[in-house]
């Protein structure tokens, strides 16, 4: 695949070239320094400089490179730099640098950048992105990245940013446990700012704190809203927006994933039970709700206390949450299929997706990932296998849903090949109960 995050991701990178770094299509160090030297500099009417950056580095690189080969270390670099792109598009907003430095050293800075404990918290929130599963020959990785943060100073070199981070990330491997560390004289956030954020999560359930958006999900062919993802975010009154991807991860810390779900899926019902229109609803479905054995008692109750038709209701799965007894999720996933509930095999292409998954699973739709739609307009081969991939779902009667559709381009081409629905941005982000609700209305 091609990553070009310049013309991947939302905020375009206008001013450096995306070529510098031929494996992963990021820019490579001497574009990362003129970014900075650039965003350095004081805007017009003597502005304050509010440049951060954040050095992210891979300790175990060279350990897949020696135990797996040079080839499967590039694959985990290419990984990463989706990751890190993915990330930067929902969290740190435009004109983001995303760079990779040497080796398994990547750079992330933002000209506009929030205060010090969100920029922490980010870090945090990045380094467990980074850190889920990566698969290289059939096993399971997990590289967890160290990260060093700077606030840069208005009349700062890019060369001088770079080596104060450089610095930081030393000092950082001589610290066990560590794993974000900030490279200037400035306290860090006491304690972690994901433990803070965990510290709060119950009570900002028990407050309704915690909300619930739509991403509208629309036909390919004609344009009609078909339905709607269910999506969190937490208003957090000290970091700001924190994404659902965070938000699990501060839930897993303190085994509160199952409650905060069934907070999601409770408010998602009950909003979605007043639209106007019939529309379907989309809702994921975590390990943690099926290691507790009532995931099909659970959401029929659910159904019936909101009100919400089952035949509207699509469970987002993906194959992550079915590895802890895959016959016993089948049976209950079999058990709300046969109530009328239909089943979606979330993030298809990018886990470990095989037949057996496909065969004993009562699946209707398969949602294909982002990553593998991105560049179907410009390269040959990835559209290849997203037509190979639709192919294969007409010869087993189930329905296709492409996320993260950002351009015409890639509209047209899921079009021609037979796509069914799509989510993204081309058409609508994630968007508030009041705002769907009036989409619904049309």
């Amino acid at each position: 695949m091609n990553f070009d995050y310049a013309q991947g991701m939302r905020g375009n990178i206008t001013s450096i070239d995306p070529s510098s770094d031929y494996l992963t299509g990021l820019v490579g160090a001497d574009a990362a320094r003129d970014w900075l030297d650039a965003a350095c500099v004081a805007g017009e009417g003597g502005g304050d400089v509010r440049v951060k950056a954040m050095l992210i580095s891979l300790p175990r690189l060279q350990t897949v490179n020696l135990a797996y080969g040079k080839p499967a270390g590039d694959t985990v670099l290419v990984e990463v730099a989706h990751r890190i792109g993915d990330f930067a598009a929902s969290e740190i907003g435009a004109d983001p640098l995303i760079a990779r430095l040497a080796g398994g050293q990547f750079l992330l800075g933002s000209r506009d950048a929030p205060g010090r404990d969100r920029w922490h918290y980010l870090a945090e929130a990045l380094g467990r992105v980074i850190g889920r599963a990566l698969t290289v020959e059939g096993d399971a990785l997990h590289l967890v990245p160290r990260i060093a943060l700077l606030d840069a100073r208005q009349g700062d070199s890019g060369e001088g940013v770079i080596d104060r981070l450089a610095q930081a990330a030393a000092t950082l491997e001589r610290l066990a446990g560590r794993r974000v560390l900030w490279g200037d004289d400035g306290e860090t956030v006491p304690g972690g700012s994901i433990a803070l954020l965990e510290a709060d999560l119950l009570g900002a359930m028990h407050r309704d704190e915690i909300l619930v958006l739509f991403q509208p999900q629309i036909d390919v062919h004609s344009g009609a809203l078909a339905g709607a993802e269910a999506l969190a975010r937490w208003e957090h009154p000290r970091f700001g927006q924190i994404s659902a991807e965070t938000l699990f991860a501060v839930a897993d810390r303190g085994d509160h994933v199952a409650q905060l779900s069934h907070h999601i899926a409770k408010r998602a019902l009950t909003l979605a039970a007043g639209w106007s229109r019939p529309l379907r609803m989309s809702l994921n479905i975590t390990a943690e709700d099926f290691a507790r054995g009532d995931v099909a008692a659970s959401v029929r109750a659910l159904l019936a206390e909101s009100g919400f038709a089952p035949e509207r209701l699509t469970l987002e799965i993906t194959e992550q949450s079915l590895i802890g007894d895959f016959e016993a999720c089948a049976r209950a996933l079999q058990a709300l299929t046969d109530d009328g509930v239909q089943v979606a095999l979330d993030d298809f292409g990018t886990g470990f997706s095989n037949f057996r998954t496909l065969k004993a699973l009562p699946l209707d739709t398969l949602k294909l990932d982002r990553s593998l739609v991105r560049d179907i307009a410009q390269d040959p081969r990835d559209r290849a296998i997203v037509a190979a991939i639709i192919a294969m779902a007409r010869a087993l009667d189930l329905k296709v849903i492409a996320e993260g559709i950002e351009s015409d381009a890639q509209l047209a081409v899921l079009a021609e090949e037979g796509c069914d629905w799509f989510q993204g941005f081309l058409r609508s982000g994630p968007v508030s109960p009041e705002e769907f609700a009036a989409l619904a209305v049309g």
